[in-house]
């Protein structure tokens, strides 16, 4: 997994590249969201444009963080998921916890 991290209005946003799924690709996620939110950085937008699928681990870990970005203040947002993805969030039913966007400057501006 590739895993790009910018800043735009101080809203980090993270680009991600290949399945969000157990093992390796999974740790580096977290480990980067872990190193956000520990230097104060709780508005988070991910692109997860290029991921094609989520299993159930990386579904987990995404609602871990939203619970822990949400209990300091902040959100994490998504923008432009797979339609792969969506059905995924949609049947475990957490979709609804998330707000989705399709354009990044939309994205950023509903977190001020």
């Amino acid at each position: 997994m590739d895993i790009e991290v910018r800043t735009q209005s101080s809203v980090k946003i993270v680009k991600l590249k290949g399945k969000l799924g157990m093992g390796p690709a999974l740790d580096q996620f977290g480990a980067t969201l872990t190193e956000l939110m520990d230097g104060g950085n709780n508005r988070i937008l991910l692109d997860l444009q290029e991921v094609p699928t989520i299993d159930s681990s990386g579904i987990g870990i995404l609602v871990r963080y939203l619970t822990t970005a949400k209990q300091s203040g902040g959100s994490i947002k998504l923008l432009n998921p797979s339609k792969f993805a969506v059905q995924t969030l949609k049947l475990v039913r957490v979709l609804s916890l998330f707000d989705v966007f399709e354009d990044q400057q939309q994205a950023i501006d509903s977190f001020q």
